[in-house]
């Protein structure tokens, strides 16, 4: 117990600061048929982004594996804070570790609200989730936009 309990210490010894760069390329939001109503419309709002990341620093004798996500972060129309994961990947191996992706979210993106009008611009961050062998999981953030985004109206779909 006494050795896993130094194993478990150590890992807070070892501090590394991930960079990273994050650019929210755009953002559309579509009028669309609710999943569970399909009588009701609801807003869905669709987002491109780049990352560049480089988290081997992260990866140590103790490191399992990593827990990459982009977290979108805004306040609806109401007033309340809201924090939604839009796309994530899980990074086993520290050849693995450097990020470079251009892609679109991978969850639906909604207000439960269901709809982005009067939506202050949300921002956008890249956190990870250090998962270890032994200890405690630790947080942090490796990249976050300069400027928060606008959403923008209604695209009608074609």
């Amino acid at each position: 117990m006494a050795l896993l309990a130094a194993i478990a210490l150590s890992s807070f010894v070892f501090s590394a600061d991930p960079k990273g760069a994050l650019n929210i390329a755009s953002v559309k939001v579509y009028n669309v048929k609710a999943q569970r109503y399909p009588h009701r419309k609801q807003e869905l709002a669709f987002v491109n982004f780049n990352v560049t990341a480089d988290l081997t620093p992260l990866f140590n004798w103790n490191t399992k594996q990593l827990f990459l996500y982009l977290e979108a972060e805004y306040a609806n129309a109401q007033g309340v804070k809201n924090e939604v994961v839009i796309w994530d990947r899980i990074i086993r191996r520290k050849e693995d570790a450097i990020i470079n992706v251009v892609g679109k979210n991978k969850y639906n993106f909604h207000d439960i609200s269901t709809t982005f009008k009067n939506v202050p611009p949300s921002s956008y961050s890249l956190k990870y989730n250090v998962m270890p062998y032994v200890g405690v999981l630790t947080y942090g953030e490796a990249a976050k936009t300069d400027e928060p985004v606008a959403f923008p109206k209604v695209e009608s779909r074609v």
